[in-house]
């Protein structure tokens, strides 16, 4: 037994209106539904204002009895305050759907979407899209010519896009541009990778939540968060900018400052108002690099502009807004510096919502040859130089790479910059064997020794010796030394604070003299930091 099929249709107040024998002549949409001979309507919904257009709806009523005298109309009061309200009329028609009772086993629904301000059938198209309303757009159109009483015409527009295949289709090939984007078009073959990244896509695209990116250094979060901004931005999700900091770099007032701004005077050193990255970030996208390292203030901030979209800048008693999208990426287990007090746990649970681990390059073996591919690419298109692997050199470096003898320990940091080596070293634009075993040989050491596990290993004899506290200074400035570029320099970053505050200074001077205290020079310092990177 055929379905019965069901219109409903809000009342045409223009569209709809007519008096006297003459109206037969116009076109009304409500009433032309009855009129199609090929379209047989079993009930009619009428949504009307009764209390204003009471006496319009019984004429239509009987007009529609008339052309269609097997047609049911049930008229339905809705008051709209105001029908270009948006908000209010999607609730209104909301409500009505689910206090409808649909029986889609026995009956076929169609809204009339031809009459109703715009507001109106914009929420009708919303409602049936998203599946409240189970059936399918109703659009009538008037005839060429009017006043012969002719019906005009009408389509079905069916809006669930698994009955389109050419649609279905574009949308699927749309995904798969859109994830080859988020992989930075690298054709990765790890499984578990790939699903990640077609989440990634789908939560991107629908949401505009926090989502907080977890791996080791170098495993790509900084890459992943500026492919996730570069498809939204293809989407017109975001005009702003993208904005990344790294918040270990962050220390002190210069922590409240970088990110939320200060006003003049806030502090020493604050002679003009600043902005902040907060507010660089409105309606852009804030990558917050190892966000775990940020001080329980700055957190404490950073919750409140995310859940209220305002702040205060430090030292301003002023308000400011910023509407931001937020990817967080740490490599630290968060839960475990929520138990030490290191970490808020209301703002971890803002966070958490969209978590992703990403793996390091050891855990996706399957992928280092996909990624040595783009590495190469992105080295002949920055230095504009073609350079390829001879097949035998290419076939070594793939053997090592993948076994179980090759640690990665820098993820792919140390991938591309084992490429950007045997790039640079390649002649006539191509990498031989002899290059590819100096490299092996190289990253071997590297990996062997490493830097060692304390930056004092290898420089003192008995570093166990040291008191806690000694040690720990020692290593920091250790540290500072091997990556700078000259005593002078370390020691301008190491004394930084106080040599404000002294009338002459002499930095390189006042670090000899500390590194002295415990046997050691600049040369041995730099001679292990060197051999290491052999």
């Amino acid at each position: 037994m055929a379905k019965r099929q069901v219109i409903i249709g809000m009342l045409g107040t223009q569209l709809d209106a007519g008096t006297g024998p003459g109206r037969w002549e116009k076109w009304r949409p409500t009433v032309a539904i009855a009129m199609y001979e090929d379209f047989l309507v079993d009930r009619f919904e009428l949504v009307v204002d009764e209390r204003r257009y009471n006496a319009l709806a019984d004429c239509v009523a009987q007009d529609i009895a008339q052309a269609s005298p097997q047609t049911v109309v049930r008229r339905h009061d809705m008051h709209l305050a105001d029908a270009w309200d948006f908000e209010a009329v999607y609730a209104t028609l909301h409500d009505f759907l689910r206090a409808y009772d649909f029986q889609p086993e026995d009956e076929d629904y169609y809204v009339h979407i031809t009459t109703g301000t715009h507001v109106v059938q914009i929420c009708w198209f919303l409602l049936t899209e998203s599946r409240h309303f189970p059936g399918r757009l109703l659009q009538t159109s008037p005839p060429r010519k009017q006043g012969g009483g002719d019906a005009g015409t009408y389509s079905v527009i069916d809006l669930d896009l698994s009955r389109y295949d050419a649609i279905a289709q574009r949308f699927a090939q749309q995904q798969l541009e859109d994830r080859a984007l988020l992989k930075s078009g690298i054709a990765t073959r790890n499984p578990a990778f790939n699903r990640m990244i077609e989440q990634i896509e789908t939560v991107a695209t629908r949401s505009k939540a926090p989502m907080l990116f977890m791996g080791p250094t170098g495993a790509g979060k900084s890459q992943l968060a500026k492919r996730v901004f570069d498809l939204k931005k293809t989407k017109h999700q975001l005009p702003g900018r993208f904005v990344e900091v790294n918040c270990a770099t962050l220390r002190g007032d210069g922590a409240m400052s970088t990110l939320f701004g200060h006003v003049k005077g806030a502090y020493t050193g604050a002679v003009s108002d600043r902005a902040g990255l907060l507010r660089s970030a409105h309606q852009g996208l804030l990558f917050l690099d190892e966000i775990g390292e940020l001080g329980l203030d700055e957190q404490a901030m950073l919750l409140r502009a995310l859940e209220e979209k305002r702040f205060f800048p430090a030292g301003g008693d002023r308000e400011v807004e910023s509407d931001f999208q937020l990817i967080a990426g740490t490599n630290r287990d968060l839960q475990d510096a929520v138990v030490e007090g290191r970490f808020r746990e209301d703002l971890l649970a803002r966070l958490n919502l969209w978590t992703y681990r990403l793996p390091g390059l050891a855990e996706r073996m399957e992928d280092i040859e996909p990624n040595l591919e783009f590495e190469l690419e992105r080295w002949s298109r920055d230095q504009r130089q073609r350079v390829t692997f001879n097949k035998e050199a290419r076939a070594r470096y793939l053997a090592f790479a993948m076994s179980p003898e090759a640690r990665w320990a820098g993820n792919f940091r140390d991938l591309g910059a084992s490429v950007m080596r045997m790039a640079t070293l390649a002649t006539a634009g191509r990498i031989q064997l002899d290059v590819v075993d100096e490299e092996i040989g190289r990253l071997r050491r590297q990996w062997r020794t490493g830097l060692p596990a304390s930056p004092l290993d290898g420089l003192l004899q008995h570093p166990d010796a040291l008191d806690p506290f000694d040690r720990v200074q020692l290593e920091a400035v250790v540290a500072v030394c091997r990556r700078s570029r000259s005593l002078s320099a370390a020691g301008r970053e190491l004394f930084a604070a106080s040599r404000t505050q002294r009338a002459s200074t002499n930095d390189a001077d006042r670090l000899r003299k500390y590194l002295a205290r415990f046997g050691l020079d600049w040369a041995s310092i730099r001679s292990i930091e060197l051999s290491g990177a052999m």
